[in-house]
């Protein structure tokens, strides 16, 4: 898997999906349980903030926004399956992120473009922190450092894309 930016949705095969190694000391499952969810909420977070950013207005913006949504809810995806994979569960407190993500893309909304856009490099950036500080803290299995690579690789892309909208 590269970290071509432009593709929205990796493909993904029936053999991608594994059962995990399960015989790790409960140190690394305690990290890598943490990490998964860390990463599983934030998504899902990030997925409502742009959802609840778009209108109905046909727009250039609200296409960009549609993409980096659709975009998330595949991070969101790669790291639910991971959490299974390990016979992990996600969060039961993850609905709280989706009503941050509301009330952060909602009223993020109601301010304006440049509100919204300014709300989407905040996450971003925090999101790229995030995904730096979980590469270097967990000893991942090859696959999935890779997916974290390349979903990093996208939230820095969506900061470069929100502030060449905020320039323009």
């Amino acid at each position: 898997m590269n970290n071509d930016t432009t593709i929205i949705r990796p493909e993904m095969r029936l053999e991608h999906c594994q059962i995990r190694d399960r015989q790790m000391s409960p140190e690394k499952k305690r990290k890598l349980k943490k990490a998964l969810r860390t990463l599983q909420t934030l998504e899902t977070m990030a997925v409502n903030i742009y959802k609840f950013q778009i209108t109905n207005r046909p727009s250039e913006h609200n296409r960009q926004l549609i993409a980096a949504m659709c975009n998330e809810m595949t991070h969101l995806q790669d790291f639910q399956v991971k959490l299974f994979e390990y016979g992990l569960k996600p969060s039961k407190f993850r609905f709280a992120y989706w009503l941050v993500g509301f009330f952060l893309g909602y009223f993020s909304r109601l301010l304006g473009k440049k509100a919204v856009l300014k709300t989407g490099i905040w996450v971003e950036k925090k999101a790229v922190r995030d995904y730096q500080k979980l590469l270097e803290g967990v000893d991942w299995d090859p696959q999935t450092r890779r997916i974290i690579e390349k979903d990093r690789a996208d939230e820095k892309e969506h900061i470069r894309r929100w502030q060449s909208l905020l320039e323009n």
